[in-house]
């Protein structure tokens, strides 16, 4: 693979990457979990959140990146990251990698990459985020692989 800075022209092949690859969580998870009234209040505009929150992914004067990895021409899959907020501190943001590549290690490639870049801004500590749900069991096992420490927090909701 290989892994090169993101350029505009990727734009629209990210958006639908990030779509295509967070769909079964929402439309298969998320929905089923909240309800329906839940679901549409918390989340029933997510396409179109990716849609708006993507284009601004790459804004290096403002510390956010992506790193896009290709495999024969063709986006395999992107990270984003942030060097942002609290001094030294860095945050993979989004990791997405098309499904015909997943279990090819190219989300580690693309992680490893991203902390290298932080680490050359000078980053010491990287945070990352992702769900304690089946779908995300593939993240799980890459983030504590990468030698990322598993922080437990619980998030709820109610219906008022």
């Amino acid at each position: 693979m290989y892994i090169r800075p993101f350029a505009i022209s990727d734009l629209p092949t990210v958006v639908d990457l990030t779509i295509e690859t967070f769909r079964p969580f929402y439309e298969g998870y998320v929905r089923t979990l909240l309800g329906e009234e839940i679901f549409r209040h918390q989340h029933g505009e997510w396409e179109q959140d990716y849609r708006d929150d993507v284009p601004t992914l790459n804004e290096p004067d403002a510390g956010r990146y992506v790193a896009v990895g290709e495999i024969d021409g063709t986006v395999a899959g992107y990270v984003s990251w942030k060097v942002e907020g609290r001094p030294n501190h860095g945050q993979i943001y989004l990791l997405a990698v098309a499904a015909p590549y997943r279990g090819q290690k190219l989300g580690h490639q693309l992680c490893s990459h991203a902390l290298m870049q932080m680490k050359l801004e000078g980053v010491e500590v990287v945070g990352i985020g992702t769900g304690d749900d089946a779908f995300h069991a593939a993240a799980r096992a890459l983030y504590e692989d990468l030698g990322f420490t598993k922080i437990p927090i619980a998030g709820y909701l109610k219906r008022l």
